[in-house]
């Protein structure tokens, strides 16, 4: 397992069950799959593969009470964090698969880049002064990272120690751009941050099978 920030996870977190397993996740997005190529699906889906281990490892340290953000690629993220399988699924029936919304657990996905951040900062901003315990999480992609708004965001949570932890899940590209490529540098390690490189199965959108309506 590629994962970077370890420690971080261990400090701020207590262990808890996962009630998945990595093939009972990917098993579920098999059949998101089947029930997209079937064209049951009209909406876009952005699908996750290669990060199950890491993802149940860093859930584990998640608390059910906390606020979880996420973006397009947000199915593993939302089953993790207490979603339903059947609420999951009615949703990504309904087209919703970018904007996975939940109150109970708490669960904000966006399909803008970078939309969630903001939020996410406003979140842990409010946590802070109500001083419940809940933490806030951030997951965003490698390109994500490069913009001047995660970077923004970044260094306010941490002049104002902010509950709130970035997760960097770098699948090398953003849509077909790679970002090493692109910016020329490698990924910087950085405070409060956890990090971690995966291989997906899936292009960014959809199944790479061409589906008619």
């Amino acid at each position: 397992m590629n994962l970077h920030g370890n420690h971080i996870l261990e400090k701020i977190g207590k262990k808890k069950n996962i009630p998945y397993s990595s093939k009972e996740l990917v098993e579920f997005e098999n059949d998101i799959v089947k029930r997209y190529e079937a064209g049951d699906i009209t909406g876009p889906i952005h699908l996750s593969s290669g990060n199950e281990n890491e993802l149940l490892h860093i859930f584990q340290y998640i608390g059910q009470f906390d606020w979880v953000f996420s973006a397009w690629r947000n199915h593993y993220h939302a089953l993790l964090h207490g979603i339903s399988r059947d609420c999951l699924l009615e949703k990504i029936l309904a087209g919703k698969s970018m904007g996975v919304i939940s109150n109970e657990p708490k669960f904000y996905s966006s399909s803008i880049v970078t939309g969630s951040i903001p939020a996410a900062l406003g979140v842990a901003l409010s946590k802070k002064n109500k001083n419940d315990g809940q933490r806030v999480w951030c997951f965003i992609g490698d390109m994500t990272y490069e913009t001047g708004i995660f970077w923004e965001a970044y260094k306010y949570s941490i002049n104002f120690n902010l509950p709130l932890t970035f997760v960097i899940e770098d699948n090398g590209k953003s849509v077909t751009s790679d970002t090493q490529s692109a910016w020329g540098r490698k990924m910087h390690l950085l405070q409060n941050v956890v990090y971690y490189q995966y291989e997906p199965s899936y292009p960014h959108h959809g199944t790479g099978t061409w589906v008619n309506f």
